[in-house]
């Protein structure tokens, strides 16, 4: 490989430094503290969750090869657990309560001792109950080098769809056959009576994708780190440099579209994953994923909006790359209805690491199902499975065909592993590694992974209401297949 796959190679997670792994000195745990915070949303507060470094910055940063010994401390009123989204930790480490570890009590404290194997752009979050939706993540970026060999700044941007309401009352309302979600009852009509029967909230939230709907869920803005357009995050970035924007969907229930406008850029990673750099204006990020950007700053400078769309809608949000001096417009708030994600650029993605070609020993089938008007969502037919969805021996290769059989699209996440995509129907393909991958309406895509990681691990939407309302199951390990 040349210098340049090397570097990519580097941040797919494969070490190329020839460290060990205790290469960086154990010192005290680094503390991440869980607290409530008040943001301005619109011009009205809102009491929401943080989670706060060391430094008094969200998240955390660390380097490749260091030991992640990190403590969560509770500082709210209310039980939470953090979730290492990207990592792939040891059984009893992944923040997921119920799955090797209690939830953490107010003023309670939880310590995670791993060697962590893996770098990239990653995000930590709560795993309890709707926690998500209130803004309980934060960015996890694990560098590979102290300084990028490629890029002359970095910038992390992290996305949410906000709501003022109590998730709780939300899913209530779901599972009781109203909200957003009653835009089902509409499937099947011709267009004519889908515009004479949708209120205006469902004609917007609602929009059919096929036989089924993008959103079942009205939310009040969308924000990036924090911000909507009224006020959007202006970053100073020098004329002619390159910028690595590592982008994280943390959206509870929101598949978004990342829109550089006239502005043309190179996908460089997909979950942390590098791929062979593909250009665009234009890219998916499915709730749960994150994507990294390489921009070149024309030396011209000027102002450059970054615009996040969510499917389905008008809203979006967005931040501005801005030279010294440059004038910045004014950014609506709303433009054309952002079109369904699909699997178009998916299917172009081409990993720089390369999985051993072991063969695979067998295949499992898992169907995505539910999501009438009771709002029960399953897997293989079945709300909150409580058997393993299927068992496996250390050491053998799995491939899952997941079909969806509903009519929204789900980002499929597996804890404690992640997956290389092998099939989009019935096109193979050499595709990505990845953690989230999104599965459409009627469609099916498979995964192949490795059973490396002995445990139970949780197997789910990542659609917070989705998971909540029924589809999450996990996958165990056995003495016997």
């Amino acid at each position: 490989m040349n210098r340049r796959e090397l570097m990519l190679a580097g941040l797919a997670g494969t070490s190329l430094l020839g460290l060990p792994r205790h290469a960086f000195a154990a010192a005290e745990p680094r503390l991440l503290t869980v607290a409530k915070r008040v943001i301005e949303v619109k011009g009205k507060p809102a009491s929401v969750f943080g989670i706060t470094g060391p430094d008094g910055k969200p998240g955390l940063s660390m380097m490749y090869g260091e030991h992640f010994r990190v403590r969560v401390k509770n500082a709210t009123d209310t039980d939470t657990i953090v979730h290492w989204h990207g990592l792939t930790p040891p059984f009893g480490q992944d923040g997921v309560a119920m799955y090797g570890q209690p939830a953490i009590p107010p003023g309670g404290t939880l310590d995670y001792d791993f060697a962590n194997t893996r770098a990239g752009t990653h995000w930590m979050h709560s795993h309890l109950g709707l926690q998500e939706q209130q803004l309980l993540a934060a960015p996890l970026i694990v560098n590979e080098l102290k300084q990028p060999m490629f890029d002359d700044q970095e910038h992390v941007v992290m996305l949410h769809d906000f709501t003022f309401r109590n998730p709780q009352d939300i899913l209530a309302e779901l599972t009781g056959g109203g909200g957003a979600h009653a835009g089902h009852m509409m499937q099947g009509m011709e267009s004519s009576q889908m515009k004479q029967t949708a209120t205006d909230e469902t004609s917007m939230s609602g929009m059919m994708r096929g036989m089924g709907m993008l959103n079942d869920i009205v939310f009040d803005a969308y924000l990036a780190n924090d911000r909507t357009l009224d006020d959007p995050e202006v970053v100073s970035v020098e004329r002619g440099s390159t910028l690595r924007l590592r982008v994280i969907n943390a959206s509870a229930a929101s598949n978004m579209w990342i829109d550089l406008g006239s502005f043309q850029g190179e996908l460089i990673a997909v979950d942390g994953n590098a791929i062979y750099p593909m250009k665009g204006s234009l890219f998916p990020v499915a709730i749960g994923q994150r994507a990294d950007l390489r921009l070149r700053i024309p030396t011209q400078g000027g102002a450059f909006p970054v615009l996040f769309r969510p499917e389905g809608v008008t809203e979006r949000t967005g931040i501005v790359l801005a030279t010294a001096g440059a004038a910045i417009a004014k950014l609506a708030h709303e433009g054309d209805a952002a079109p369904a994600l699909d699997l178009s650029q998916e299917l172009l993605y081409r990993p720089v690491a390369k999985i051993s070609q072991e063969p695979v020993n067998r295949t499992e089938l898992l169907t995505l199902t539910g999501g009438d008007m009771n709002y029960v969502w399953g897997l293989n037919g079945e709300a909150n499975p409580v058997q393993p969805l299927f068992t496996m021996r250390q050491g053998e290769r799995i491939a899952v065909m997941m079909h969806n059989l509903t009519g929204m699209a789900h980002p499929m996440h597996l804890h404690g592993h992640y997956f290389k995509v092998v099939a989009l129907g019935d096109t193979v393909i050499d595709g990505a590694l990845r953690d989230v991958v999104l599965v459409p309406p009627e469609e099916s895509v498979t995964i192949v992974f490795d059973a490396d990681n002995p445990g139970s691990w949780p197997f789910h939407c990542h659609h917070a209401y989705h998971m909540n309302a029924g589809m999450m199951g996990s996958i165990g390990y056995t003495s016997a297949a």
